[in-house]
Order: C-alpha cells, then structure tokens, then sequence
C-alpha cells in the first residue's frame, strides 16, 4: 500500500470525535452516559487519544518474552513432592514454588535432581527460621528464592511468628544470607481491597521493610537486592494489566529514593475471590483472562490455579490442566513473542498512570500517618480493605457484578455436595491475636453455602 495514502486524509482530534459523539447521543449528557466510575475511583472514558497526552509514553521494563511457567506444590512429604515437582518440569513447568510446612523437611533430598540453576524455585515455608534458611542457600543455587515475608504472616494471622523483636532478629539474618525481599500482596486483593489499595499497601509494607535494612545493608548488597511481589490477579481485564504496570512504575520510585535495585520479580497467581464451586469450569475460563492480564501487565513468573482447587485436593488432573492452560497461552498463542506488549495502547496507559498516582497517593497518606504497621496495629488497613470488600459484595449480591453459572444463569441441577474433599469456605478459629487479621473470602460464598444447605 502507498503510505502517501493517509497523507490524503486529515487527522481528528479527540474534541472532534467528542463533538460528533455529542451529536449522535441526541441530548443526552456525555459525562453521564459514558464515562463510567469504578470502585477504585477511576474514570473511564468512551475513547482515548494520543493528543491527550502531554508526550509520548516511555518504554515499560517489562519483560514479556521471558515469562515462566509455574507449578505450585505444597510439600507433604519430601519423596513424593520430589517425584511431582521433576514430573510437572517434564511436564512443561518452567519454574516451581514449594511451599514446605515443618522445618524438619529434608531440602536436600526436596531438590534431589532438580536443575536448581536454570530454573527458578521458590521456596514458601510456613515458619520462620534463619538457620533453615542458611542452610540451603548457597551461591551456586542462584536461583533459589525464599519467600520469607514477617509483615505478611503478621497481616494474614494477627501475630508475629514469635515476637516483634525476635521476627526481625531472624528476618534480618536470612535477608543477609540470601540478599532477597519477599513481599505479598495477594492477601490484599484476595480479601477484597481494590487495586489502589493493594498498590499502595504493598509499597508501605516493602517501604517497613527498606527502612529496616537501609543502615544494615551495604551499598553493593543494596544494589544486587532481589525484591519480589507476589500479586493475585483478579477478571478486570485492563485494569489487572495497568495494575502490574503500575506496580513496577511506582516499586522503581521507591526504590531509588533507597539506593537499591530498581528492578523486581512479580510473581503472578490468579485470584481465589472470584472463584466459584458451582458451575466450577467457568473457573478455567476465569484464570485464562487472569494469566493473560498477568503476562501482558509484564510479570515475571506465572502460577495458574488449577480449577478445583477450592474443593478438591491436590491431584494430577487439576494441576496439569491449570499447566497446560499456561502452555497453550505460550505455546500456541504466542503471548511470549513480544516484549512489553501493552505499551502505547492509549487506554491502558492512562489506567497505568491513575492507578500508579492513586496509589502513591494512599502511600503518602500512610506514611504520614505512622506507616503500614502503625496502621494495622491500629486496625486502620483492615477497615479500609473491609470497606472496598463490602462495596465488591455489594455489587455481587445485586448481580451487578457478574460471576457466571452463580448469580447468573446458575444450573439448578448443578449438585456440588458430595464432591467437596475440602470445606472451600472461611473457617474461624478463635485465638488471641496481637491485631486484627486479613481474611481472605470470596464472594460466592454465602450463596454457595444456601445452595449446599438445599440439596
């Protein structure tokens, strides 16, 4: 085609386009009929154009072409985690997170013919030890990562795994040993707080942890630092994109005010707060536009949920189905071909820099207010998370907000019963806590739970 055939053409304006668009609503307002606002207090307009931007947006660091694929195992015994972990890697499985329960575990053994330098394993432990850590660090397994993260156990269970003091005794020492930061905001977003909350919380929570270390780390471990986000990534197609982008914007702001690495991993996993039991395949189709957001906002390492993760345990179907999901989108699809593939699209460029202000925002508001640990000591994260989750169960139970094959269209021959091997549904332990905990709850739950009690 000749190029000078657009030359041929005038180019128009946004307010062109807004003054046509005024003529065929006939009378209607603009503002009202189609700008829309979301809970996150976001504007969303019917168009988007680039003379709307004071300049050119610059080039993301994301990094789409490198993106692994994940496989999560929860580590019960070290043989058989051993067995499942070389399986899923023949299996098509780039990375692995195993997440261990005793600190008894033989790791050795864990890891035993594991290619623990090519491929990325996280290791999530369910305590808090130092010389654990240590112990199975070394520099020629450079891709081991431990998932330690105090101020995430002391926000999802209300208590230090010891006590103030000792928690950071030990954090520190591990934080020396392996030179990593581990930071997760999942829980946020899986106990209902919106996308600027979860942003914000999760620059205040790794700004504790900066603040902690800026006199104890030297400046060349401060610039090898690896700091890594764990995110769940809910249906929002857009947003969830412009949410991760924004993550590693605003992370990069933070950390140059410390002098560390501005780079980061972000570690994807889709969200469990709109993940159904009825109707319970619609869940793959759920956690395909999840991964998809998470591939295209730029994260690193991506850890599907398998579909009946929520009332079945873990079993060779449902993980290699949540794999190949992933494989496909890779493979077949070819969401690994391009870096940074959502750059210039107008729209999502805008949400990127709403939400990454918004939530530096919030950040400041916290800051000035104590910081993140004064403000859930005093229970203030906890009742504005409480509120975004009661907005988002507000629009749920009015089928504003839409989960398919549950408040709407449900199947009513769908029987679910008999096939739950695990309650899928919030259980409440009474203990003493030091503050109020972040629950994690979904939104089908209650409706799920009138469904069960009528069969």
């Amino acid at each position: 085609m000749n190029k000078t055939l657009f030359n041929e053409f005038e180019g128009v304006s946004s307010k062109a386009w807004k003054q046509k668009i005024q003529v065929d609503l006939k009378g209607a307002d603009y503002n009202d009929t189609l700008i829309w606002n979301t809970n996150d207090g976001i504007d969303v307009k019917p168009f988007y154009h680039s003379d709307e931007l004071s300049e050119l947006p610059e080039v993301s660091l994301s990094q789409a072409t490198n993106w692994k694929i994940c496989q999560h195992i929860v580590v019960k015994e070290t043989i058989e985690a051993n067995k499942t972990a070389k399986d899923a890697i023949k299996r098509g499985a780039e990375s692995l997170i195993l997440e261990i329960k005793n600190e008894s575990a033989n790791v050795e053994e864990l890891l035993q013919g594991l290619d623990t330098v090519n491929i990325p394993i996280f290791i999530k432990n369910r305590f808090l030890s130092n010389d654990f850590v240590q112990k199975y660090s070394s520099k020629s397994r450079s891709t081991i990562v431990f998932l330690n993260d105090i101020i995430g156990n002391l926000s999802k269970t209300g208590n230090w795994f010891e006590s103030l003091k000792e928690d950071h005794i030990r954090f520190e020492s591990i934080v020396k040993a392996t030179n990593q930061i581990a930071i997760d905001l999942s829980l946020y977003q899986n106990a209902g707080a919106n996308n600027i909350q979860q942003l914000a919380y999760a620059l205040s929570h790794a700004n504790e942890y900066l603040n902690h270390f800026d006199t104890i780390l030297d400046p060349d471990s401060k610039k090898s630092l690896q700091v890594i986000f764990t995110v769940s990534v809910g249906s929002n197609y857009f947003f969830e994109i412009a949410k991760l982008r924004a993550l590693r914007e605003i992370w990069t702001v933070l950390a140059k005010e410390y002098n560390v690495n501005t780079s980061c991993t972000i570690l994807a996993t889709p969200s469990k707060r709109n993940k159904t039991i009825y109707d319970y395949n619609v869940n793959m189709l759920r956690t395909t536009t999840e991964c998809m957001s998470a591939i295209l906002g730029g994260a690193d390492v991506i850890c599907n949920l398998p579909y009946d993760s929520l009332y079945h345990e873990s079993n060779e179907f449902g993980n290699r189905i949540s794999r190949n999901q992933l494989l496909v989108i890779k493979k077949e699809s070819y969401l690994d071909k391009v870096n940074n593939p959502s750059d210039g699209a107008y729209y999502i460029e805008s949400l990127t820099n709403q939400i990454g202000e918004k939530a530096i925002n919030l950040f400041k508001e916290i800051e000035s207010n104590g910081g993140f640990l004064t403000q859930l000591k005093y229970g203030t994260i906890q009742r504005k998370i409480k509120d975004s989750a009661k907005q988002e169960q507000e629009d749920f139970d009015s089928g504003k907000l839409v989960l398919l094959g549950t408040n709407k269209h449900p199947n009513p021959n769908d029987k679910m019963k008999e096939n739950l091997e695990k309650s899928p549904f919030l259980s409440k332990v009474s203990r003493k806590t030091l503050i109020e905990p972040i629950i994690e709850k979904r939104l089908s739950e209650k409706l799920e739970i009138s469904r069960l009690n009528k069969e």
